[in-house]
């Protein structure tokens, strides 16, 4: 079983041009399948949750696998729809496959997890997905307001990661962010432990709320979760995988204005969850990785049963003549000056999808096995690409505030 990513030179995954839709660029990269070798009506409800809110820092219990009470889109979700063919097979592989692009968002020192209500608490945050996530965001907030740079308002969840700095006083954005989710098949034997004696886990969607820290720990130092790594590209060929910038930008080609060139992170989200817990004190613990073991397969920790759609990000940034890459780092470096730049590379992540679509890429997308891409639902329709979608940040350098 594969357990860390592969940089794809070929055969590279394509994002299909879709009708309607602009995008048709090749993603760079994606992790493997980790094993071997008028208003839409609301979803069906599920029990409330509990009415107080807990203190930070003491987790956020889930009323039912689904998680918290699906929170319906207030605008018409069809108008966010196109029609589009149905994409092939994941086949041989075994996980189904959902893949959008998002364009970078906000700066802002705060984190909605880590910083709950506390602006400017936190080093300098890139978010991407809902356009108003800050530090006083909500599960309700995301679902009810925000535009978003994943394509449509359908996802009104919120990413972010450390602000890339050149070392001048800039923020570097990236030119866009690849998320590609996968999971087996609800169908698959492995999905059930019932039915095999080598199963995974118990495979169910996302529930809603579920919000989470990934990649290097900025509390314990431990080190990063996810098989995290750098990348250097010249076009759209990985230049190799490498732990820091500093070993990526080595590899880098010189800058000499005909080839595009750019530095990339990649990193794996946790696929198994307590089904317990939408978050926990450190916004880790509830939440982990499968992993071999002893026992020679690939399944959850008996703490963690539920298997989730997990997904790969990467962050992808243009390198031009006048960048010295030995000067850029994270803004989360700083807190570790003695670790080469790069190394504390970390995500969060708060789930605000549109519950009905959500289960229409779970359903249609992981559940048959399919392979979509560019928002692609895999049941005849895709999500509307938003206007003004561009694969170069513009401006892709801005005062570092």
């Amino acid at each position: 079983m594969r357990s860390t990513f592969k940089a794809l030179a070929a055969p590279l995954i394509l994002i299909a041009v879709l009708p309607g839709c602009k995008v048709s660029k090749p993603a760079k990269a994606e992790a493997p399948s980790n094993d071997a070798n008028p208003i839409s009506p609301a979803p069906a409800p599920v029990p409330a949750p509990p009415t107080s809110a807990p203190a930070p820092g003491t987790g956020l219990a889930s009323p039912t696998l689904a998680g918290l009470t699906a929170i319906a889109s207030n605008f018409d979700i069809n108008s966010e729809l196109i029609p589009s063919s149905i994409p092939g097979t994941m086949a041989p592989d075994f996980v189904g496959a959902f893949r959008f692009v998002c364009m970078p968002g906000q700066l802002l020192r705060d984190d909605p997890i880590v910083f709950p209500g506390q602006p400017g608490k936190s080093h300098l945050h890139q978010f991407y997905g809902n356009t108003g996530a800050d530090a006083n965001s909500t599960y309700s907030s995301l679902r009810n307001s925000g535009q978003s740079t994943c394509m449509s308002p359908l996802n009104r969840s919120a990413y972010w990661q450390p602000a890339m700095l050149d070392g001048t006083g800039n923020a570097v954005r990236p030119d866009y962010v690849n998320i590609y989710y996968k999971r087996r098949p609800i169908s698959d034997p492995k999905c059930n432990p019932a039915t095999s004696a080598q199963a995974e886990g118990i495979c169910v969607e996302l529930p809603n709320g579920l919000k989470f820290v990934f990649g290097f720990d900025m509390l314990t130092d431990r080190a990063p979760s996810g098989a995290m790594h750098w990348v250097c590209l010249k076009g759209n060929t990985p230049q190799g995988t490498f732990s820091s910038i500093p070993a990526a930008a080595a590899s880098c080609p010189p800058i000499d204005g005909t080839t595009n060139v750019q530095i990339g992170v990649l990193i794996s989200a946790p696929a198994c969850w307590d089904g317990k817990n939408l978050d926990s004190p450190n916004h880790r613990d509830h939440v982990s990785y499968a992993s071999y073991g002893t026992w020679g397969y690939k399944k959850c920790p008996s703490t963690h049963p539920y298997v989730i759609p997990t997904f790969t990000m990467g962050s992808y940034y243009t390198v031009t003549a006048g960048d010295n890459l030995n000067l850029w780092k994270l803004s989360s470096d700083d807190m570790h000056p003695n670790l080469p730049h790069g190394s504390t590379f970390h995500a969060d992540f708060w789930m605000a999808w549109d519950a009905t679509v959500k289960k229409m890429w779970h359903d249609g997308c992981i559940n048959q096995l399919l392979s979509c891409n560019a928002g692609n639902l895999g049941n005849g329709k895709a999500i509307r690409q938003s206007a003004g979608f561009s694969w170069k940040a513009n401006p892709r350098l801005v005062p570092a505030a």
